[in-house]
């Protein structure tokens, strides 16, 4: 009942009595009858039954109506409650959306996860979580001498990555920085606890006001191949190819030049430039000795292709890169990875190898390519490794090329979301026993991702065949290997 119909209801048979008094019973009575009626303060049936009467009281104008006509007003109540419950809404949205416009702080959720920012732009924190959930059989790892392709099977379901991401800008748009922690890393049963414990396995901070050059200080991954600085959850397989163990430098401490010249013409390309202590994550430098490393890479069709394997994006426009590479380091290290400093299978390990004894020189040629659906890239790598005490030098050399395709672009049938993809691998590195002898493995691998939301969410199943020729023993083994990942950032 609205505000009008409740005064009516008081004013009105007042003013009734009040004319009743003065004029004729009657003709007064039909009279104020029908305005009652007109405004809607009595129904056509009350109007019927008190014309009908030769006398009216108070008590009959405010008489309630029957039943039936009072469940009619009650529908009418119903819809004014509602009707007062949506200009509630309204005024509620209002009063959220002025305090949020008054507010120096934004929240967002995007590519980068969840997003804290001020009004003015010059602060943003992203944080993003991640994690891969994988099974393997009969082992995780690439199998690498003849002893590990006869060792037991193992069946084996692992949280293969459990990571927190942390990015963003301070003070400026173009001061931006990045911390990335690794929060349990799987681990074989025999080895030691600490080794599964949570470190912060990047840490960055980049000067980058202009396109054309920067600086970046901090550890990440060290801008030298595409593979290794292709994030592991923007993979095309389940893992990276035979090639990284041995070739990729990994994560270092240090500081690079890196920029970009001629955009959009057919000189674009990408340059960097950097300086390292050069063994390897979180580990201050024994000596002043230094890795250094450079990179030039031409977008020849002056698009720049990013890190990130797969045409998932659907690339609309033809995109690639070729690239070359080259390193020199001195110390102990004849590998990295995320762990660190480490050594190749027959050379002496950091923790017992002299400061200089290793002098590496390394070199890499990277071809990539993206286009509605397509991707392709390929890497060859040669290593050089000069062992200063006992006077040797080894030869290294590895190869992979790997392509995908969405198939749904040329068969309807085949769902949108659904990538096929193959591999080859090639690797040849001295023998264990025998540095003078090699060992040469290769990998075949085909797989296949479904992609639930990108990079983001998606589902990764790999089967590959590999091989071993062990030159010393003269054997040749071969396995194959299947492998099935769950991988989701949010």
């Amino acid at each position: 009942m609205t505000f009008l119909q409740q005064m009516l209801k008081i004013i009105v048979p007042t003013l009734f009595l009040v004319l009743f008094s003065a004029q004729s019973a009657q003709a007064a009575d039909t009279e104020l009858l029908e305005i009652l009626l007109q405004n809607g303060v009595i129904t056509q049936e009350q109007f019927d039954r008190l014309a009908n009467k030769e006398t009216l009281t108070t008590a009959d104008i405010l008489s309630p109506a029957p039943e039936a006509v009072v469940v009619v007003r009650e529908e009418e109540l119903e819809v004014d409650v509602s009707l007062d419950e949506n200009i509630q809404i309204a005024i509620d949205e209002a009063v959220a959306s002025a305090v949020s416009e008054e507010s120096p702080i934004k929240a967002s959720y995007g590519s980068k996860g969840f997003q804290l920012a001020t009004r003015d732009g010059k602060f943003a924190t992203n944080l993003q979580w991640r994690a891969q959930f994988r099974y393997s059989n009969p082992f995780g790892s690439d199998p690498r001498q003849v002893k590990n392709f006869n060792a037991d099977s193992t069946s084996s379901f692992e949280q293969r990555r459990l990571r927190m991401k942390i990015g963003g800008h301070g003070f400026q748009p173009w001061i931006k920085y990045y911390f990335e922690v690794d929060l349990q890393p799987a681990r074989d049963v025999d080895a030691d606890a600490i080794s599964s414990g949570a470190r912060v396995i990047d840490w960055r901070v980049d000067l980058a006001k202009w396109d054309w050059g920067g600086l970046r200080v901090g550890q990440w991954k060290v801008d030298f191949n595409r593979e290794r600085v292709d994030s592991s959850g923007r993979q095309q397989f389940v893992e990276r190819s035979i090639v990284n163990r041995i070739f990729t430098v990994d994560r270092q401490v240090g500081v690079q030049l890196r920029g970009r010249l001629f955009e959009g013409s057919p000189a674009d390309f990408n340059y960097y430039a950097g300086v390292f202590n050069g063994e390897g994550r979180s580990v201050k430098n024994s000596s002043d000795e230094h890795l250094y490393v450079g990179r030039l890479q031409w977008n020849f069709l002056g698009r720049e292709l990013k890190t990130r394997q797969t045409d998932v994006e659907f690339t609309e426009l033809p995109t690639g890169s070729l690239a070359v590479a080259g390193l020199t380091n001195e110390g102990p290290c004849t590998r990295w990875s995320s762990s660190g400093c480490g050594n190749l299978d027959g050379f002496e390990k950091p923790q017992f190898a002299q400061d200089d004894q290793f002098k590496i020189e390394q070199g890499l040629q990277e071809f990539a390519f993206k286009y509605r659906g397509f991707s392709v890239q390929q890497e060859w790598h040669r290593k050089f490794i000069t062992d200063r005490v006992e006077g040797t030098k080894s030869d290294l050399t590895g190869a992979y090329i790997q392509a995908g395709y969405f198939f749904h672009n040329w068969i309807d049938a085949i769902p949108a979301p659904l990538e096929f993809a193959a591999r080859y691998a090639y690797v040849k590195e001295p023998n264990k026993a025998d540095r003078m002898l090699y060992n040469e493995r290769e990998e075949f691998t085909v797989g296949a991702n479904w992609f639930f939301n990108g990079h983001r969410n998606k589902l990764t199943f790999d089967f590959s065949h590999l091989t071993l020729d062990d030159t010393l023993l003269m054997q040749n083994e071969s396995e194959n290997r299947v492998r099935l990942q769950w991988d989701v950032s949010f």
